[in-house]
């Protein structure tokens, strides 16, 4: 392809990590996170997501100017689907073991393949291998390597208050250094509940119907991507 796809997305995830870190039942007994450290709070939600089956991860950031919306249900070890789009340009994604698929609108793939590839690649599916040049877009449908993105780094952290976030009862985590709050589960396990920051780089991003079933089907009749080079 004549442009490369991904790193933008992947990027902006970054981004609102708050280069710091973020469903449980709002019902239910105390986990305890509460009362420990802000730093041992992110290592809990991080032990939490590393045995999730599944999670459905939403939201809308801004990164550079460019406005990213993401709507994917991922399976742990096996990959994931939804949707992204980027200042309005659309497109499906399903990862499926070592390969992952775009579908994208003609716009989206006269933007970033060139007019000549979004004629051929028009109703039809793009295969890539998921370490080959979308390898920035199957991150995000790995459920592992999109939490170690999103709670691995940030900097100095001091814990918030107690409140109730997307339904549920959560406590938050501040990033005194990058700024962005991670809200993690009072109640049931430490799930992440919600990532959100502010500013020219920020946005909010919520993780919910925890361990739900979700199905992953390989999209017949894609087109591979080495056809395009």
């Amino acid at each position: 392809m004549r442009r490369r796809l991904g790193p933008a997305a992947l990027s902006t995830l970054a981004a609102i990590a708050l280069a710091a870190c973020g469903s449980s039942s709002s019902g239910g007994s105390s986990n305890g996170v509460a009362s420990k450290s802000p730093d041992q709070i992110v290592s809990d939600a991080t032990s939490a997501v590393a045995s999730v089956n599944s999670v459905h991860v939403s939201g809308k950031v801004l990164s550079g100017g460019q406005n990213v919306t993401l709507n994917l249900n991922l399976v742990n070890g096996k990959g994931g689907k939804g949707s992204m789009s980027q200042n309005g340009l659309g497109f499906q994604i399903v990862a499926v073991g070592s390969e992952v698929y775009i579908d994208g609108s003609s716009a989206f793939w006269t933007k970033f393949a060139g007019s000549a590839a979004a004629q051929l690649l028009s109703g039809k599916w793009l295969k890539a291998p998921a370490t080959g040049q979308l390898s920035s877009l199957a991150t995000l449908t790995d459920v592992s390597k999109l939490f170690n993105q999103l709670l691995s780094s940030h900097g100095k952290l001091a814990k918030g208050k107690t409140t109730t976030v997307q339904g549920q009862k959560v406590v938050a985590v501040n990033d005194t250094t990058n700024g962005g709050t991670l809200y993690v589960a009072t109640i049931g396990k430490t799930y992440p509940i919600e990532i959100s920051k502010t500013g020219s780089d920020g946005g909010q991003l919520v993780f919910d119907r925890f361990n739900q079933p979700v199905s992953l089907t390989a999209p017949a009749n894609a087109i591979d991507i080495s056809q395009l080079k």
